[in-house]
């Protein structure tokens, strides 16, 4: 194998894997950044939607592009349930009790997981268009892993747009900033955190069931993976939209070198990757200061 193959290998799987990271990590520097709230369970809502995919396909026979779009409205649905429920209780409280709820949430998730589904990982079955291979100059690719590249920047996009560009995304950055003044001016600050937070769930669910084959789907993901959401969301930055893609971009690719070159290393690069970025900036790569 070649320096160019090597190479190559690298920044394709480095991408992938950043774009799962991104499409799952990126609701919670929304729900963060926006909302001011510590859902560390945000790994819960995409573990639920990894086993709403499967529990679609194998056990109702649903496609997977519909068992896909299902898996995401039943993620919001329950988390609208969740919001309004438990998490609308603590919007003012301090960080200790935002992560008690939420780490009782993620122990509550892994048990019904391990009930209703097993210890094992469940395997997500790819459609056939999305299990081949495709050739280019010489280089061969797993068409899965393209289309989540694909589907990660499609995320990127549309939310850069939606919170950057639009009207909603102004009130939402408007009740933010000052709760007070934007529901003076009439707007329902209720509805619109549901929302947004339902928002960061369904991107949750979206991250989880794409990349169920990336990232298998598991009892222990919500726990698993919670410490790299929120690297990503920390070097990326509180509230933003970018930040957490080019961290992921970051992250992935670098992960994946480390793991590839230096396998004796294991997993340290994100680490250290961590710890330097934010002695240089704190606040993250566009966080919000």
């Amino acid at each position: 194998m070649t320096a160019v193959d090597i190479l190559v290998g690298i920044a394709f799987s480095g991408a992938a894997y950043a774009m799962v990271l991104y499409m799952t990590s990126v609701g919670l520097s929304v729900t963060m950044g926006l909302l001011g709230v510590a859902n560390l369970a945000h790994g819960a809502f995409a573990m639920a939607g990894g086993y709403f995919l499967v529990t679609f396909m194998e056990r109702l026979t649903v496609p997977f592009g519909i068992a896909v779009v299902l898996s995401c409205a039943a993620v919001g649905v329950v988390s609208l349930v969740l919001e309004r429920g438990l998490y609308s209780r603590i919007y003012k409280g301090s960080e200790l009790d935002q992560v008690v709820l939420s780490m009782g949430l993620i122990f509550i998730a892994t048990a019904v997981a391990h009930v209703l589904f097993g210890a094992q990982p469940v395997r997500v079955i790819l459609p056939e268009a999305a299990s081949g291979q495709l050739v280019v100059s010489g280089f061969t690719f797993p068409t899965y892993r393209i289309f989540l590249i694909f589907a990660g920047l499609c995320v990127f996009g549309l939310l850069w747009v939606a919170i950057e560009k639009t009207l909603i995304g102004a009130r939402i950055r408007a009740a933010v900033d000052n709760r007070a003044m934007a529901e003076a001016t009439g707007l329902n600050s209720k509805k619109l955190f549901a929302a947004v937070f339902a928002l960061g769930s369904v991107l949750a669910a979206l991250g989880g069931s794409l990349g169920a084959e990336v990232m298998a789907i598991e009892p222990e993901y919500a726990l698993k993976h919670l410490v790299y959401f929120l690297i990503v969301v920390a070097v990326g930055g509180l509230g933003s939209v970018k930040g957490p893609f080019f961290a992921a971009l970051l992250l992935g690719v670098g992960d994946s070198a480390c793991k590839i070159i230096a396998p004796e290393f294991g997993g340290i690069f994100i680490y250290v990757a961590l710890f330097i970025l934010l002695l240089i900036r704190p606040n993250g790569l566009f966080g919000r200061v």
